[in-house]
């Protein structure tokens, strides 16, 4: 038989489990980078190292540059300081949830963003020869 004390415990360890998801266990920072413009920031960050990645070997202009020249470009666009946008990061990934539902969001961007350069190589070219 199942003692009192093992029962207890499991019930308060599967409720801690369960809430801590959701709870921070980071401070929210005050300078906060808001979900949508995160959401746009990693979006450009993965198209950034994406680049760089497929063309660092082949481009005379990309071996010039490293991936942290590529990460501040992207800092610069959006006009937030690196400190700002890692304090962002960090407390958003303490909240798995919410950090799933964010990546899930910069994950359909890039798939559509895909899509569309796709339908774009496969419209064809209307040639009139006069």
């Amino acid at each position: 038989m199942v003692s009192k004390f093992r029962i207890v415990t499991l019930v308060i360890l599967m409720g801690w489990i369960g809430t801590s998801c959701e709870k921070p266990v980071v401070e929210k920072p005050k300078d906060l980078v808001s979900k949508d413009k995160m959401i746009d920031m990693l979006t450009d960050i993965h198209i950034s190292e994406s680049m760089y990645q497929t063309r660092r070997y082949t481009s005379q202009d990309m071996r010039k540059i490293t991936e942290a020249d590529l990460y501040y470009s992207v800092l610069k666009k959006y006009e937030v300081a690196d400190s700002t946008f890692e304090r962002s990061l960090i407390y958003y990934s303490s909240l798995p949830k919410e950090y799933e539902r964010i990546y899930s969001r910069v994950l359909n961007k890039l798939n559509e963003m895909e899509q569309e350069i796709n339908n774009q190589k496969q419209q064809p070219v209307d040639i009139n020869v006069r």
